[in-house]
């Protein structure tokens, strides 16, 4: 490391930043970090402020799914890192990189209850309330810590599992004179040993009904391209979670889709025979196992488990493995495909395997564009889905929520190759789409990008609009707006007989939703109002020609999303456990 010319520690880290290869660093201004701010303001860095710091972190996050590099927040001290705590757990939980760097009160200050000083049992330690979520939180206690701490911040949110941290500095140590050193990222990747690839090679060679289990942890590229070609090799089909949908083409031979609660029988039925699974980057989440009951997707033992991760805690959480590697699952599924052609030469046919998940995946998908072709207003949920599909690019990037835009698209929207689907899974954080989906454009600016919504959603996440006009971005959120929290009303009205405290409604009693289409207007954006089931393909052509941030407010029915799997919490309502 070479001594730099001394300068301040706000100077330095933007310094340092650029040099990781920062574009962009998303939050709000606070009087704890405008030395930094001040510091990024006279960089190559652009700084994407955001009128609320969830909007924010929801953003950083979306850039970081899309582009693959680390998500970076600046905070401000107390209810600013506060309002950020949802969108960065929501990161932490999916396994986005991210670095959060919050300003705290003076240093010599601590304890002494400051203005917005986060104290009452204890004093000035705000990083405590991320702590049961990031990898690693960080207080600077000395200004020459800084650049050390930083470079520690980036390496723990991307090397092993991704994820958020924290980096926390009082206010002063921004403005004091720094001796700057470079501090380089260092690079590493896990890789599987020859021996574990040449044993789960033997394993899926000799298995008479393998199954490749898919999680949202294998990477674009090379890892992808290996795991067809592993599993075109030996007729291997291939289940995913909700959190790998796409990664392989939905209309691949041996893609059978979602497993669990969203999953269709014969995949459930098919993963509870299987007698050898390999599991790539996945949690086993409880609505992907149904809820770890063996009777209806995961009965291990007996099916012999193969179960790759990058994080060791991961590896029999859920199930017990005969097989556990710590490792890159793009690495590793690399070694398997080698030692897979090596082990068996001449490539595997599974009589009738094809042609069963073509007829199960055929009619779950038909099934949805019949539905979809109904011409009933407000419009049914999965017409509004084939509109989206049919009047956009293929290459269109689904940005979601939670409710019938995340769990129609998953189940039964067959996305094309070059599409994307992006969503929320451990937190399942209603309000994330419409800022994500900013991040994403940012990341993603020749593409188009959809913020696929429900009235809950954008309700919940109003800053996007400004957000997205005060950058240009031609975000389209569309929003399936029913008045109410729909899939909840769902299910209470399935268990409870009546969907109380669920739906939006005016003090009359009547069916009320704001009109988002104006709220768009109001901030400077396009804005449709789908009043008529022709209106929504027409809309969508305009706002994709124009290029600019729209919402298009769009009429529908409450109506359940198709679950047809197994979730233990129905059990619970019904009293199972009394």
């Amino acid at each position: 490391m070479s001594a730099e010319t001394k300068t301040t520690a706000a100077d330095a880290l933007v310094t340092q930043l650029e040099a990781y290869g920062v574009r962009y660093v998303f939050g709000t201004c606070g009087h704890t970090n405008i030395a930094l701010l001040d510091a990024i303001g006279r960089s190559s860095i652009e700084f994407v402020i955001a009128r609320h710091e969830q909007a924010a972190a929801h953003a950083a996050d979306g850039y970081a799914r899309a582009s693959g590099k680390p998500g970076v927040v600046l905070l401000h001290v107390g209810p600013g890192m506060m309002n950020a705590v949802t969108g960065v757990a929501t990161a932490a939980l999916d396994s986005v990189p991210m670095v959060v760097i919050a300003g705290d009160v003076p240093s010599y200050m601590h304890g002494r209850h400051p203005h917005q000083e986060v104290n009452l049992h204890a004093d000035a330690d705000q990083t405590a309330i991320y702590r049961p979520f990031v990898k690693r939180a960080w207080h600077a206690h000395r200004v020459e810590d800084l650049p050390r701490f930083l470079e520690r911040a980036f390496w723990t949110a991307t090397s092993g599992r991704p994820g958020a941290v924290l980096l926390n500095v009082p206010m002063d140590l921004f403005s004091r004179p720094l001796d700057f050193e470079d501090h380089p990222l260092p690079a590493a990747v896990t890789v599987p040993a020859l021996a574990d690839a040449s044993r789960i090679a033997e394993l899926l060679a000799e298995a008479e009904r393998p199954l490749v289990y898919l999680g949202g942890g294998l990477g674009r590229g090379e890892g992808r391209q290996a795991l067809l070609s592993l599993a075109e090799h030996l007729d291997i089909p291939v289940a995913h979670s909700l959190m790998a949908k796409g990664a392989l083409p939905d209309r691949h031979p041996l893609v059978m889709g979602m497993t669990g609660f969203w999953g269709l029988e014969v995949t459930n039925t098919y993963a509870l025979e299987a007698d050898v699974v390999l599991a790539i980057g996945t949690r086993f989440a409880e609505t992907d196992a149904s809820s770890w009951n063996p009777a209806y997707t995961w009965r291990i033992p007996p099916t012999r488990l193969i179960q790759i991760d990058i994080d060791p805690a991961e590896i029999g959480r859920n199930y017990p493995v005969e097989i556990g590697v710590v490792a890159d699952a793009t690495q590793a599924v690399r070694a398997i495909d080698t030692a897979v052609r090596r082990a068996v030469p001449e490539p595997v046919r599974r009589p009738g395997l094809r042609e069963q998940i073509h007829a199960a995946r055929t009619a779950l998908f038909e099934g949805s564009t019949g539905r979809g072709r109904s011409e009933d207003f407000p419009l049914r949920p999965e017409r509004i889905l084939l509109d989206l599909r049919e009047t956009l690019p293929p290459d269109t990037i689904l940005v979601t929520d939670v409710g019938w835009n995340k769990n129609g698209v998953a189940q039964c929207y067959p996305l094309p190759p070059e599409g994307r689907f992006i969503t929320p899974g451990g937190a399942s954080t209603m309000g994330f789409g419409p800022a994500a989906a900013l991040g994403v454009q940012i990341a993603e600016p020749d593409r188009v990008v959809v913020a696929l919504v429900g009235d809950g959603g954008m309700s919940a996440a109003l800053p996007a609009l400004p957000m997205a006009v005060e950058r240009g971005l031609p975000v389209l959120f569309v929003v399936m707006n029913n008045r109410a929290h729909g899939t909840i009303a769902d299910l209470q009205a399935a268990n409870f007989g009546r969907q109380y405290g669920c739906e939006f409604t005016d003090p009359d009693g009547r069916p009320y939703s704001p009109d988002f289409a104006a709220l768009g207007r109001a901030c400077g954006a396009d804005g449709y109002q789908i009043e008529r089931v022709e209106d929504l393909r027409g809309a969508l052509r305009t706002a994709e020609r124009r290029r600019r941030p729209a919402v298009l407010d769009v009429a529908m029915v409450n109506e359940p999303v198709p679950t047809p799997g197994h979730w233990n919490i129905k059990d619970i309502y019904q009293g199972l456990f009394d």
